[in-house]
């Protein structure tokens, strides 16, 4: 039997199936012989617990999971979902009724809002089921023993388990339920994993039965013939080399080029090796966080000549210091904020600490003039172009050539012809500009439905962000989420973005589905995109309008 569901990428892969079983129980014993207050330590101990856990998996994961996982501890975190506690156990419940009963009402709120808002309830589904099983002392989100590689089927997995799966035991990843913009889908892209959610009926194939998934079409094959088996196999050793490692291009030849996100030296040794064209976002931020001082210009300047090296005169993009609010440094004293969000970060950290910026600038300077190099430097969080002169006058000043801000505030999208003015090329950051055009805080799991680039809103900020880039004849960068999806990477394109920049497990699927279509149908797709209602319909409506598939 077949089954079709939403595939995420355009891997395949053929293998036996294995289900994960979440053994923690609905709690069901709800009076307690305990004291309000013994049950009120037992809550608040568990969610405690649960949330250093997914801190702590967010900080090994890093990349995009950091976000996930981070949202996700605040969840467990939240005051509100606190409040509704506290009121179930002065009425002497047991603290595992307490916390199911309360996340349980926070979800069938999220749910009855419909849309990508309902996608997002599994994360708190996820911080529930946790904290309850803690409380009960079970077991939560083992995953099968890897006697041999397996395909892994769930309802659904939690972005604390996808971000931590090991790719030598796991082929691919079914759920049946789940979304294409779900984090467990996101975190699943930048894992190169293949993957296909939302699969009705997919509970129901045994375990250990061979199936072939199929990302591109979205199917779960079962019972393959031995031909078929073979074929896929095949399939598989080819992808296994990253396939085309050639620059990225449309099919009527229009060169996009593709770059990737790194943030240490040996995640740009991985890029390259998967073919990055260079690295488009070099986060230093991991020269300082964890540090109790701020680190030299040497030191600084030491870390960023390796990277260059290694580099070998490929572009690379580095962003300066994007520290402050939500992002604290231990040896920079911030005060606490109400909004972070809306606080002070990015370039606005910098401007009231000017010398760490001034050093920063400085040994990236030295750092390019050290080896032969094409070092670009933007800064982030640019809101205007008054902000957009002012760092690049900076930058200059300290010895940058090439000068850059990213766009991820909506006013600097609005006048991204004065910024292209004062800089020589603009990066969007499409997480942030996300939030900030939906008004939703990326580290607010209560909002993080609305965290999906491809909202009609976002993409027409783009638009005219592309509009400017096209008439000053200067370069505009992706660097977020957005470009690691292959047929939202065709749609930017074809809103006047010139290169995209990306986890590098996406580079070979978007490299392919660049490669499918022409800057002429790339622009067709745009502009059904952005006349879309919400961001599902904008998706729906590209696929359906798709002169090919992508594979």
């Amino acid at each position: 039997m077949n089954y079709q569901g939403l595939g995420v990428g355009l891997g395949i892969v053929v293998g036996p199936v294995r289900r994960m079983f979440n053994t923690a129980p609905d709690p069901t014993d709800t009076v307690s012989a305990l004291s309000v207050e013994e049950e009120r330590v037992r809550a608040k101990t568990a969610l405690e617990s649960v949330a250093a856990e997914l801190e702590s998996r967010a900080k090994h994961a890093g990349g995009e999971a950091h976000d996930v996982l981070a949202a996700q501890a605040m969840m467990a975190r939240d005051p509100d979902v606190w409040d509704d506690i506290e009121a179930q156990l002065v009425q002497r419940k047991t603290a595992e009724w307490a916390v199911f009963h309360a996340f349980g009402a926070f979800v069938l709120m999220l749910k009855s809002l419909g849309g990508t808002q309902a996608e997002r309830a599994g994360d708190l589904v996820d911080v529930s089921r946790r904290t309850v099983a803690a409380l009960m002392d079970v077991p939560y989100g083992e995953l099968p023993e890897c006697d041999e590689p397996y395909i892994l089927i769930a309802e659904d997995l939690s972005p604390a388990d996808t971000a931590l799966l090991d790719l030598s035991c796991v082929l691919a990843l079914v759920t049946s339920g789940g979304s294409p913009t779900a984090h467990t889908a996101i975190l699943a892209r930048a894992k190169g994993l293949v993957a296909v959610v939302s699969a009705e009926g997919v509970l129901d194939i045994p375990d250990g039965e061979i199936v072939v998934v199929d990302a591109a079409e979205g199917t779960i094959e079962g019972s393959p013939s031995a031909g078929r088996v073979a074929e896929v196999r095949a399939l598989m050793v080819q992808e296994d080399d990253d396939g085309d490692l050639s620059a990225g291009q449309l099919s009527d030849g229009t060169a996009v080029p593709l770059f990737a996100n790194v943030g240490s030296l040996g995640n740009v040794e991985n890029a390259l090796a998967k073919g990055a064209e260079g690295v488009g976002l070099l986060r230093t931020e991991f020269l300082f966080f964890e540090e109790q001082e701020a680190p030299t210009v040497e030191a600084q300047a030491a870390s960023y000549t390796e990277i260059l090296k290694a580099m070998e005169g490929r572009k690379t993009v580095a962003r300066t210091l994007d520290a402050g609010a939500d992002k604290p440094l231990a040896f920079l004293p911030m005060d606490a904020e109400e909004n972070p969000a809306l606080g002070v970060r990015g370039i606005r950290t910098a401007i009231r600490h000017e010398q760490l910026l001034r050093d920063q600038l400085t040994a990236l300077a030295a750092a390019s003039e050290a080896v032969p190099s094409d070092l670009w430097v933007m800064a982030p969080m640019i809101a205007d172009a008054a902000e957009a002169k002012q760092f690049a006058s900076l930058a200059r000043e300290h010895g940058v050539k090439t000068v850059g801000v990213m766009i991820e505030v909506p006013s600097c999208a609005i006048v991204a012809d004065q910024v292209f003015e004062a800089v020589d090329f603009v990066s969007i950051g499409t997480n942030d500009l996300t939030q900030y055009a939906l008004a939703a805080d990326r580290q607010n799991g209560a909002v993080a439905a609305y965290q999906d680039p491809w909202h009609p809103a976002v993409l027409r900020l783009i638009r005219i962000v592309g509009n400017a880039a096209t008439a000053s004849g200067k370069p505009l960068s992706v660097c977020g989420e957005a470009a690691s999806d292959p047929l939202l990477a065709v749609v930017l394109v074809g809103l006047g973005v010139t290169s995209l920049s990306m986890v590098p497990n996406a580079l070979r699927d978007v490299r392919a589905t660049l490669a499918r279509y022409s800057l002429a149908e790339a622009r067709a797709l745009a502009a059904i995109a952005v006349n879309g209602t919400s961001a599902g319909e904008a998706r729906s409506q590209v696929r359906a309008a798709l002169p090919r598939p992508p594979r």
